[in-house]
């Protein structure tokens, strides 16, 4: 059978929320905070050194900032469900994220999902501030940013793709994949319909759990591409 990969973004998508932004608001410096994504909208460096600039002003002990994660994540109705269903169905699922593992691996443990295959940073939790350790640092010949497109394509360098996400890091990934979905309302969401190409918009997993269903039987409710 030939490869079947559903890549799936994490703060926002698998979230309700997108907790690498609130962990920031939570326990960092929330004065710099709007300057910080001031300089991102304004086109004054890319999704990573504004990361690498917020969390710098993190100073919290991690085991602090994972406890109060395990008690306030919210995930979006139906990923668990939506994971066990595609792998039945044989796809590869992974999670393709901009954020930390520390703080992802954590919630995926909660939820009884410490199988899944993640791909993200690592973050260096120091008491005078935390310090991103990016996987690639490379900047996207199509955005000049340090996407997740390159990481994609390394990742999963042939078969069918469908790909999941809402923000910023996820544009040019999304335009690899076969299959697009964009949470409703969304950055990704917005980006798409301006350029005209072709996604599903949901608000939870049950419409990417439908459009599984409708693959499998040789009819998908949306072919983007």
């Amino acid at each position: 059978m030939p490869a079947r990969s559903i890549v799936v973004d994490y703060d926002g998508t698998v979230t309700a929320e997108d907790y690498l932004d609130v962990v920031s608001m939570e326990f960092g410096d929330v004065g710099s905070l709007a300057e910080i994504e001031a300089g991102l909208d304004g086109g004054a460096g890319g999704v990573n050194d504004v990361i690498r600039r917020e969390y710098q002003g993190v100073k919290a002990r991690l085991d602090e900032v994972v406890e109060w994660l395990r008690e306030h994540v919210r995930m979006r109705d139906g990923f668990a469900d939506f994971v066990a269903q595609a792998e039945r169905d044989g796809w590869r699922v992974l999670l393709l994220s901009s954020g930390f593992v520390e703080l992802i691996a954590p919630i995926l443990e909660r939820e009884g999902l410490d199988g899944l295959e993640v791909h993200a940073n690592a973050v260096d939790a120091r008491p005078s501030g935390w310090v991103a350790r990016f996987v690639d640092e490379t900047r996207c010949g199509r955005c000049g940013e340090a996407c997740k497109r390159r990481r994609l394509l390394q990742l999963v360098p042939s078969g069918t793709i469908v790909y999941l996400g809402d923000g910023r890091s996820d544009r040019c990934a999304a335009e690899e994949a076969d299959h697009i979905f964009a949470v409703a309302g969304g950055g990704l969401d917005d980006y798409l319909r301006r350029r005209g190409v072709p996604h599903i918009r949901f608000r939870d997993f049950a419409e990417p759990a439908a459009w599984l269903r409708a693959y499998r039987s040789g009819a998908p409710s949306s072919s983007p591409h």
